[in-house]
């Protein structure tokens, strides 16, 4: 649990490997969402990283996702962002 009473999810596949979700939980708080995935999603389809994208904010506010390929860079980055949104 985050210190504002939201929560993080990571998720990394083990069936379809390198597939993943960085989730920030926070509807509960203010109603938001934060995630970086890579899974097809076909409103991103048209964005230069697809499958990787970005909700920001929320499931219908997508955007280029710019976290890292290295599952622990982007642990790192997604933290950093929080960390970030928080202060």
């Amino acid at each position: 649990m985050v210190r504002d009473g939201s929560y993080i999810d990571v998720w990394l596949s083990e069936k379809r490997k390198g597939t993943y979700a960085y989730h920030w939980e926070r509807r509960g708080i203010d109603g938001t969402i934060y995630r970086h995935n890579n899974l097809p999603d076909p409103h991103a389809r048209a964005m230069k990283t697809f499958p990787k994208h970005f909700h920001d904010g929320s499931e219908q506010t997508l955007a280029e996702s710019s976290i890292s390929n290295d599952p622990e860079d982007a642990l790192r980055d997604f933290l950093s962002f929080v960390r970030r949104k928080i202060t």
